[in-house]
């Protein structure tokens, strides 16, 4: 496997595990779907700040580049799980951030 591709792969783990995690904590606090949802979220918020450490670039970069996957990959869950479909301008935002992810952690360097 390519280091793009399991880099790739990383972020979207990662994203999992924030966003998943952020979600159910919410569900039980503000939704009161019980403790043991949250502290399922929470379990999965500790695993968010194990997976980047598996990235190959370094901390300042990485997390950069998270946030514009993380912006997409929120989208993305509303809209699957609390039916919110992304307008146009939540798509553009999204690829904006896609693109400057790409910039920060592949363009290539010497």
């Amino acid at each position: 496997m390519s280091t793009i591709a399991q880099s790739v792969l990383l972020f979207i783990l990662a994203g999992f595990c924030e966003i998943g995690g952020g979600y159910l904590v919410w569900q039980a606090l503000r939704n009161g779907k019980g403790w043991f949802v949250g502290l399922f979220g929470g379990t999965l918020l500790i695993l968010y700040g194990i997976v980047p450490t598996f990235q190959p670039a370094h901390f300042g970069r990485v997390y950069a580049a998270y946030g514009g996957v993380f912006v997409v990959m929120s989208l993305l869950w509303g809209w699957h799980f609390d039916k919110n479909i992304p307008d146009f301008p939540d798509v553009l935002g999204a690829a904006l951030c896609l693109a400057g992810v790409a910039i920060i952690m592949y363009w290539p360097r010497s």
